[in-house]
């Protein structure tokens, strides 16, 4: 069981002795450590009902993201909804429950707000379940809340066609998956000398080296690598998502896992790469306070103005990022509402100096934010 000259990770004759380089990995972890330090003294600066929204805005990502690297394209509306509804953030009404997101939404809380909690099979069984409620990943039966039994083979990693098929990765056999993942539970829950930081790190590469369920097992390693990240902070409550970050270099992320499950028990290079990647996550969590800041002074600049529902919904559309330009018959659509109508809400809106003309007219006239005063 080789691809290429090199024994996957699983068969080196030490693991899982993970092995690194603590004085290599030094500058990533204080860098790391500095953009928190950061992040953290702006939240502590701009109250908690802003706080609430900062983490709402980075676990509807966290969410719809971990799905996006698996293909899955979930409502962000769905999502968002389903998050502020177990948060208690009133966000005005709620979108339509969509089981598919409810079941990502309830294992992401599960791993952040209870981090403290040990993880169990039970635990990782409940997790399975909420991703695939009907038993099913797509057109496949598959098992649910139990491990992998290998009847169809070998749980491989591939890619290409049938005649070009190419062997990614292969993860260890069914038989072994009882016996390797109480070693993982005992390490993963038993506190040791090990960084938080890297423990993330080494927690995420370890349980999808194993790949112990049929499907999923992307998802539930990124749940772990939160969990794990959120027991480093010492805070339940999430400001940065490695997940979206590892979907802006998913190249780079699957290409990295597979150089290190063909290597020795040294991952260092692995770590590095985690590390330098949480960076520019908790980088990205800066812009997304801004969106968070920049919302709050939008509403209070016109909390006086009286506005209907379907206003209050298309300008938040547009605070969280129109995909394209907005114009009155996409406002119709989305409002469910007639042209006229649309029409009428966006003059008064425009009347208001709300909103204002993009460049060009016609039929396709588009309508923007009007830029808030500083």
């Amino acid at each position: 069981m080789k691809s290429g000259d090199y024994p996957y990770i699983w068969q080196a004759s030490d693991w899982p002795r993970w092995r690194f380089d603590l004085a290599a990995l030094a500058g990533p972890m204080a860098d790391v450590s500095r953009a928190q330090g950061l992040l953290i003294g702006r939240l502590a600066d701009v109250g908690m009902p802003l706080r609430d929204q900062a983490s709402l805005a980075t676990l509807t990502e966290d969410v719809l993201k971990t799905s996006e690297i698996e293909g899955q394209q979930l409502s962000a509306e769905s999502v968002r909804s389903s998050i502020a509804r177990r948060l208690g953030v009133d966000i005005g009404a709620l979108a339509p429950i969509d089981r598919h997101a409810e079941g990502v939404v309830e294992m992401v809380l599960d791993a952040t707000l209870k981090c403290e909690l040990p993880l169990t099979r039970e635990r990782l069984f409940s997790w399975h379940g909420a991703l695939f409620p009907t038993g099913y990943a797509g057109l496949s039966r598959i098992r649910v809340g139990t491990w992998r039994d290998d009847a169809g083979g070998p749980m491989q990693v591939v890619s290409g066609s049938v005649e070009r098929r190419r062997v990614h990765f292969e993860a260890p056999p069914a038989e072994r998956l009882a016996t390797e993942m109480s070693r993982f539970f005992e390490w993963i829950n038993t506190p040791g000398a090990i960084p938080p930081l890297i423990k993330a790190g080494l927690g995420h590469l370890w349980f999808v080296t194993l790949h112990p369920f049929d499907d999923g097992n992307g998802r539930i390693a990124r749940a772990i690598g939160d969990l794990l990240l959120a027991r480093a902070d010492g805070s339940p409550q999430r400001f940065y998502s490695l997940s979206a970050q590892i979907q802006r270099e998913r190249k780079a992320y699957y290409d990295i896992l597979e150089t290190t499950q063909k290597g020795g028990m040294d991952v260092t290079e692995w770590l590095a790469w985690f590390l330098e990647s949480l960076h520019r996550a908790v980088g990205q969590a800066q812009h997304t306070l801004d969106a968070v800041l920049t919302k709050a002074r939008f509403w209070h600049r016109w909390a006086s103005l009286p506005l209907n529902e379907r206003q209050v919904k298309l300008l938040n559309r547009l605070l969280d990022g129109f995909d394209g330009k907005l114009t009155s018959s996409k406002w119709a659509a989305i409002a469910k509402c007639s042209p006229d109508t649309a029409l009428r809400d966006i003059n008064d809106l425009l009347a208001h100096g709300v909103l204002c003309k993009m460049d060009g007219g016609g039929r396709s006239t588009g309508y923007m934010l009007n830029t808030l005063p500083k």
